[in-house]
């Protein structure tokens, strides 16, 4: 099969979250399988984009509504990801450095999906089906249905992977010219709650939706930013999948991030090794207990939860633990946890910002992971944690509930809670600092056990192609 996968994050050319891990992974493995996905993405200014020679593909000129302009599709020519990468140029609204975060993203991801279904509507054949990640991509469903330019496309299968349902891409009906002429008697199927909604346009058009966690379709129909009776009424078409990781990027053993690399037969040595290079690095003590948090320092991540409980859990432990922390986001939250490092010197450190061989390296050297999510579809840091002997200290939401078993039960390898509290989380780390303190044999198989799951791509891709052979016309 030909499989198209659209969206607005693909790692390595550019990442925020888990969407870049998972999209930047998903093709290889289908093209592993012997089938032909190619990824579509807007041209970012990112460092992969100047690293890497490109061939131009095609050349279109179309519309956004009265603005007229002008397109360029480029494909990298080594095939360096393992499955053909094309990018989508529209001077004046994609040659950025970043992602999001600019007042006209609207008018950016509009202009990248009608230019690429223009681009299709030039091929010769069709794919055998587009696949949609998040709602940056959730027009082309009602796009290639609806739109009268692109009637001929109608008939190619699309599917809606959901990745975070609280982003969904709002427009005022003004911005409704934005999208080419299109059957007004279809509005209906942009609309949801008196405003254009490109995320629930999907869920509305596309011939399958899925999540990735089955957790978190459940969660869906209850907690899902106002469209929890869409999801409800359309759940006949919504399966979860639960995401995969990509073993060849994530694997203690081969990392090339890590500079003691060590696998399930010597974890404790390995991971004692760097955690040495990373509490000298943040001026931490190596025979404490190291708590990591990685992510974004937003609310859906229960990242303001942070500042306080650390400070509880510090004075709870009587400073028998290290916490550091690696993010950014809100600033206030930013702000709080910098104002640490002078209440906890020794104990404590956090860097603002990301940085990808530091995360490598915390991941091998940490103790336990601290996930406090409020929202977490599928989460992929709990699996990354897994595969380097770190022991996922989550709440029981989404995907984290689908992959992390609490060590209380038989042959469990985690710490679960709850509540998204700051009760919550000092709880999970007095259960963590027992653990290290008073049963190290404990941590030792568990280390060894949660190594040894199996959170590769290889049984989720095969769903997905379960997926598209069911779409087959």
């Amino acid at each position: 099969m030909e499989i198209i996968h659209l969206s607005a994050e693909c790692y390595p050319v550019a990442k925020a979250g888990g969407l870049g891990d998972v999209v930047g992974a998903l093709p290889k493995y289908q093209n592993k399988m012997g089938h032909y996905a190619k990824v579509v993405m807007p041209m970012y200014r990112t460092k992969f984009l100047y690293q890497h020679e490109w061939d131009v593909d095609f050349k279109g000129r179309t519309n956004l509504a009265d603005w007229w302009f002008d397109f360029t599709v480029i494909k990298e020519r080594n095939n360096t990801l393992g499955f053909d990468l094309f990018l989508i140029d529209i001077n004046g609204l994609l040659d950025r450095e970043n992602i999001y975060g600019y007042a006209d993203d609207t008018q950016r991801f509009v202009a990248f999906q009608i230019a690429f279904v223009n681009w299709l509507n030039h091929w010769q054949h069709k794919p055998d089906v587009l696949h949609c990640h998040d709602y940056h991509v959730g027009l082309i469903p009602f796009m290639i249905r609806y739109c009268y330019d692109y009637n001929r496309l109608a008939d190619i299968p699309t599917v809606l992977t959901i990745h975070n349902a609280q982003y969904q891409g709002w427009m005022g009906w003004d911005q409704s010219n934005l999208i080419p002429r299109w059957d007004t008697w279809k509005g209906g199927l942009l609309e949801w709650n008196k405003t254009i909604n490109p995320l629930a346009s999907a869920v509305k058009n596309a011939w399958k939706v899925t999540t990735v966690s089955w957790s978190y379709l459940e969660e869906l129909r209850y907690n899902s930013n106002g469209l929890e009776a869409l999801f409800e009424y359309e759940r006949g078409k919504c399966v979860g999948i639960l995401n995969g990781i990509d073993s060849d990027v994530w694997n203690p053993a081969t990392d090339k991030f890590i500079q003691d690399n060590y696998d399930v037969e010597n974890v404790d040595e390995g991971k004692q090794m760097n955690k040495e290079i990373l509490c000298k690095e943040f001026n931490l003590n190596p025979q404490k207990p190291l708590i990591i948090f990685i992510g974004r320092l937003v609310g859906e991540k229960a990242a303001d939860l942070l500042p306080d409980a650390i400070v509880s859990a510090m004075y709870t432990m009587q400073g028998n633990v290290n916490f550091l922390v690696l993010g950014s986001g809100e600033p206030h939250v930013e702000w709080q946890l910098q104002q640490l490092t002078h209440t906890f010197p020794g104990n404590y450190n956090v860097m603002i910002g990301y940085n990808e061989a530091l995360s490598h390296l915390m991941y091998a050297g940490a103790d336990f992971l601290l996930m406090p999510s409020r929202v977490e579809p599928c989460g992929l840091n709990q699996m990354y944690a897994m595969q380097y002997g770190t022991v996922p200290m989550v709440r029981s939401t989404g995907g984290l509930k689908d992959t992390v078993t609490d060590m209380g039960e038989w042959q469990g390898w985690g710490i679960r809670f709850n509540h998204a509290s700051i009760g919550d989380v000092v709880h999970a780390t007095g259960r963590a600092v027992g653990l290290f303190y008073n049963d190290p044999e404990s941590l030792t198989k568990m280390r060894r056990h949660m190594m040894q799951i199996d959170n590769s791509w290889e049984n989720s891709v095969q769903q997905y192609l379960n997926i598209y052979q069911s779409l087959k016309i």
